[in-house]
C-alpha cells in the first residue's frame, strides 16, 4: 500500500466512524477488523499484530 492509499484508507476509516457515531464505533471497528482478518493469508501474522496492538493500546499517551 502506498502512502497515498494509506492516507485515503485512514481518512475513510475516520469518516466512517464519524458517520456511524460514537455509539456504533466499536461495532464498526469490530466488523471492519473481521473483514480485514479474512483477507490475511497467515494466521500467525494476525496473532502477532494483535499482540502489538494490545501492547500499544495500554501504553501511556503522550501529552
Amino acid at each position: 500500500m502506498t502512502d497515498e492509499e494509506l492516507d485515503r484508507a485512514y481518512t475513510a476509516l475516520c469518516n466512517g466512524m464519524a458517520e456511524v457515531g460514537e455509539a456504533h464505533a466499536q461495532r464498526f471497528l469490530a466488523l471492519l477488523c473481521m473483514g480485514l482478518l479474512v483477507r490475511v493469508d497467515r494466521g500467525e501474522d494476525v496473532l502477532e499484530l494483535i499482540e502489538v496492538v494490545k501492547a500499544r493500546s495500554v501504553e501511556p499517551q503522550p501529552r
